[in-house]
């Protein structure tokens, strides 16, 4: 077991699994498929992300160093939001990016999402986390890795 704190960007209690990319998530190319279906969960779309391509992330613990991609990123995490696909968490090792923070205080005004967004987690947490692992997210930035 191994805890790490971080930035609070959206608070919330919650505990399940992790679901680690150790590159930039591209927000687009990961949900684009799933929201466009009108599906009811999120299987990963983006065949350049072998971590978690194939993978349904909804429900779960998206851990990640950072989102890249298009400007489309923040509209497509508040999308997610609103059809209640979305991961439980996005858990960031780096500074969040802005597109991912507009989208996530997008869906938490617009949507009333209950989604958690905690950054500056660092490099040991995702050297340290594994897809899999079950997590415990704590309101004050604490996520635990019980593994």
């Amino acid at each position: 077991m191994k805890t790490f704190k971080g930035r609070v960007l959206s608070a919330g209690n919650w505990k399940g699994q992790a679901v680690v990319s150790r590159q930039g998530v591209n927000t687009l190319a990961t949900f684009q498929k799933s929201a466009l279906k009108n599906a009811k969960e999120v299987i990963v779309s983006d065949q350049n992300n072998a971590d978690i391509f194939g993978q349904n992330i909804t429900g779960k613990a998206l851990c990640l160093p950072i989102t890249i991609g298009s400007t489309t990123g923040g509209l497509v995490i508040q999308t997610i939001c609103s059809m209640n696909i979305n991961p439980a968490a996005f858990l960031f090792s780096e500074h969040i990016d802005s597109l991912a923070a507009s989208g996530i205080v997008l869906a938490k005004v617009w949507e009333n999402s209950n989604v958690i967004a905690v950054d500056k987690l660092g490099k040991e947490f995702l050297d340290t986390v594994k897809t899999g692992d079950t997590l415990q997210i704590s309101e004050d930035g604490t996520v635990t890795v019980i593994e």
